[in-house]
């Protein structure tokens, strides 16, 4: 419950006095209803319904509507009926802009809780995203968020029902303090015989929360992986498992259905006999006469489903209470794991770094769980000079990209320290210090958007001209060319419209459209032909006097002209040269990487 007190907590600060206003205005519909309802008494009289053969004046006994009863006829049916049509239509106005203000604050706030989460998501740390599914975090930002916010409308309905009820319950002790006393005793005997409901609501919550997240993750790997369920022949037992985790959802929609169902029933029936029994013992022992008799059935009438409302609207509450807790660890673990620097939003982004000294790893140590004892990256010390090509070469596993993931400042060193021209990147600096950097990823991503789209995403202001030419740099503008709609072809989730070397020098052209101070490769040039790669070395080797170039090389043929090439193993920087002296170091790691090449 603490959870949903939390998010509570943040709608009435955003919210304010609308949300007090929209409780005020409940109250006031529960008691013009209430007075709908309490006209009711000198219409039945004016009816003559009455039991014992009383007259009709024998119905307006309620104090306040004595005077009706001295009224003409006529002038006192048409009182009572303007009354009656003058109140319920207020009511319904009221309760129209109740409405109305409920759905904005719940929008507002639903806008202002989602733009919070992925705030805090977006200010996480590399290493936070490493250790979660991308489908737990989609999950999260969508059915969960979606859940919390519905759960914050139930709460409200809760709040709205309450209070109605405690107007009813007020109106209807006016009228028979007995009766509503029986009818408040027998509610909360119902209710303590009722909290099993909510305890088994709350497990099947939890229960749904966890088939949300199996059933994202499960189709999100398998339309990443659709070209491998198609060219393995797996789409019978991909088949198979949603057959399966349907039936899993159906049962556990099943479950919940009869838990709400069998709840209401209990209501439904125990209302009807206690119903049953006070006409009875209304008529037989109290004597009480037609109007009011009928009265006191329509009161408890209504205010039995309201108890009956809360019940339902509890059990919907510990639902989704789940969800709940489950956005506020991962928001708690975001701000635990957030970057140092300004929060994202809060400002003009910092002008980008102009590196002109260098980088430097100094006694650098790292690894991604502390509760580990393995060191992912042990006393690396480092100089990467400005303006020159650094290579980063060793096999697979050693740690070449998470020294690549240091330098660029998308974690930080559990001991030593990241330099850049001699200043430690944190802080206030990190994003003008991640702004200077173009980043070419070995696997690389394209959103499903044009490759204008693309490309400008980087710089929003970039000119024709400007396209073309990180288009040309990068060896992609002859097959840009050739495409349909040129610069505005839409290339499809992940870019799949295009071949793995296109891709690759889209990403190339969209890293060096800014012209960052340091440009990092990793394996760019992988899946490229020779003839691309040739041109895009021939690049490199131009801008390499004007930009800080690391690259994470596996051929290593493609960085023979590196300014130092660093070679790693088990987390250590082990050689450190120019590729002509380290390929003559006999029995050394580089040179038995070019010899295992070499002889491929």
């Amino acid at each position: 419950m603490q959870a949903i007190i939390y998010y509570v907590r943040q709608l009435q600060q955003l919210s304010g006095v609308k949300l007090y206003l929209n409780l005020l205005g409940m109250v006031i519909s529960g008691l013009l209803e209430s007075s709908a309802i309490l006209l009711l008494v000198p219409m039945l009289g004016m009816a003559g319904l009455q039991l014992g053969g009383a007259g009709a004046g024998a119905a307006f006994n309620l104090p306040m509507l004595g005077f009706i009863s001295e009224l003409p006829q006529t002038t006192a049916l048409l009182l009572v009926l303007g009354s009656y049509i003058g109140i319920v239509l207020c009511q319904n106005l009221i309760a129209r802009f109740v409405a109305v203000r409920n759905v904005e604050i719940q929008q507002t706030y639903g806008r202002q809780l989602r733009y919070e989460v992925y705030s805090a998501l977006l200010r996480a740390e590399w290493s936070f995203f490493l250790k979660k599914r991308t489908s737990d975090l989609v999950n999260l930002m969508t059915t969960e968020i979606a859940r919390v916010l519905a759960g914050i409308s139930c709460f409200l309905q809760f709040l709205t029902s309450l209070l109605f009820t405690l107007v009813q319950i007020a109106f209807a002790f006016w009228l028979s303090p007995q009766m509503t006393l029986a009818v408040i005793v027998c509610a909360v005997l119902l209710s303590l015989f009722s909290r099993r409901f909510i305890r088994k609501a709350k497990k099947l919550g939890s229960r749904s929360t966890q088939l949300g997240k199996t059933y994202l993750a499960g189709i999100t790997d398998q339309l990443n992986g659709i070209k491998d369920i198609k060219s393995n022949n797996l789409e019978q037992s991909r088949l198979e498992w949603l057959h399966g985790f349907t039936g899993e959802v159906k049962n556990e929609q099943l479950e919940y259905t009869r838990l709400r169902s069998n709840s209401q029933l209990l209501y439904k029936m125990s209302s009807t006999l206690l119903i049953a029994l006070f006409i009875f013992v209304s008529f037989r022992f109290l004597h009480v006469e037609g109007p009011n008799l009928l009265l006191v059935i329509l009161v408890f009438a209504r205010l039995w489903p309201t108890f009956s409302s809360l019940q339902s609207l509890m059990e919907q509450l510990a639902s989704v209470l789940p969800s709940f807790k489950q956005l506020k660890e991962m928001e708690e673990e975001c701000l635990q794991a957030a970057e140092e620097g300004p929060a994202a939003g809060s400002g003009k982004a910092p002008a980008p770094m102009v590196l002109k000294e260098g980088l430097e790893a100094r006694d650098v140590h790292f690894r991604y769980d502390p509760q580990k004892p393995e060191y992912s990256m042990q006393a690396v010390n480092v100089k990467i000079p400005a303006n020159r090509m650094t290579a980063i070469v060793g096999r697979s596993g050693a740690g070449k990209s998470t020294l690549v993931d240091l330098l660029m400042g998308l974690m930080q060193p559990e001991s030593g320290v990241i330099l850049a021209d001699g200043a430690p990147i944190t802080g206030e600096s990190l994003l003008s210090y991640r702004r200077s950097i173009g980043y070419v990823a070995q696997d690389p991503f394209l959103y499903n958007a044009t490759i204008r789209d693309n490309l400008t995403m980087i710089k929003p202001d970039a000119s024709e001209e400007e396209l073309w030419e990180a288009l040309e740099f990068a060896s992609s503008a002859e097959f840009v060319r050739r495409l349909p709609e040129g610069l505005d072809t839409l290339i499809g989730d992940r870019g799949i419209r295009l071949s793995g070397g296109e891709r690759q020098r889209l990403v190339l052209a969209r890293a060096i459209i800014r012209k960052p101070s340091i440009l990092v490769l990793d394996e760019a040039t992988s899946a490229l032909d020779t003839e691309n790669e040739q041109k895009i070395q021939e690049a490199l080797d131009r801008l390499k006097h004007s930009v800080t170039l690391i690259v994470i090389a596996h051929r290593l043929s493609t960085i023979r002209g590196a300014d130092q090439i660093l070679v790693i193993d088990q987390g250590r920087v082990i050689q450190q040269g120019v590729y002509g002296r380290l390929a003559s170091e006999t029995g050394g790691m580089f040179s038995r990487l070019l010899s295992s090449q070499e002889a491929m």
